[in-house]
């Protein structure tokens, strides 16, 4: 049990450094204390499954990818494209020029449809650079804290951390030069704003 106590604490590490998330921010989006967190990743206590299973919906990997030993897996990888923009209203394929190519875990593909967009700007900063590459998951939805792909009164889609509030939403860079842009309800509906999908990894250009 205390090996599978060390695996599993590894495997959140691991994925948490993928997402580009620190432990506070982690243990707030699943809803546990951090010392519950710090005690995963230390490999003293072993979750539920009911915390596994909330981890991994919010990674966008099966169970097991927490449970099961990597070093052991078979490494097969997925290919998909990096693109250098997506439009609102266009399908991924006709919206920008593939500028890139990067790989996925085949466990991680078999949950959902994936691509990667090359970002543009500093709204972002200090953990998501200008030239960095994030991997997507299509989606319409979104929870709030998460990080997303949106697209705001048919222009190219930007990346921001998604709160949502009664009557609306927010949109929140995370460097503070950029003030959070609010939506009420009939705003996100007549603009409209649209989510694309949620950034699950960075891939830092350096």
């Amino acid at each position: 049990m205390l090996g599978n106590k060390k695996i599993m604490g590894d495997n959140i590490q691991f994925f948490m450094d993928r997402a580009g998330i620190e432990r506070r921010d982690f243990a707030k989006a699943i809803g546990v204390p951090y010392s519950s967190l710090t005690d995963w990743l230390n490999g003293r206590t072993y979750p539920r499954i009911d915390k596994i299973e909330r981890m991994a919906k919010y990674f966008g990997i099966e169970k097991a990818d927490l449970v099961e030993d990597r070093n052991r897996k078979a490494a097969a990888s997925v290919r998909i494209p990096v693109y250098s923009r997506v439009a609102a209203g266009i399908p991924l394929e006709a919206s920008g020029e593939v500028v890139d190519y990067e790989e996925i875990p085949e466990a991680l593909s078999r949950s959902g449809e994936y691509f990667g967009l090359r970002v543009v700007g500093d709204s972002m900063e200090p953990k998501i650079s200008d030239g960095d590459t994030i991997i997507v998951r299509k989606q319409e939805t979104a929870e709030p804290g998460e990080v997303i792909v949106a697209t705001v009164n048919g222009s190219d889609a930007c990346v921001k951390r998604l709160k949502t509030f009664e009557g609306g939403i927010m949109l929140i860079s995370t460097n503070p030069a950029y003030e959070p842009i609010t939506y009420t309800q009939e705003e996100v509906e007549r603009l409209p704003v649209r989510i694309v999908g949620k950034v699950v990894e960075l891939r830092a250009k350096f």
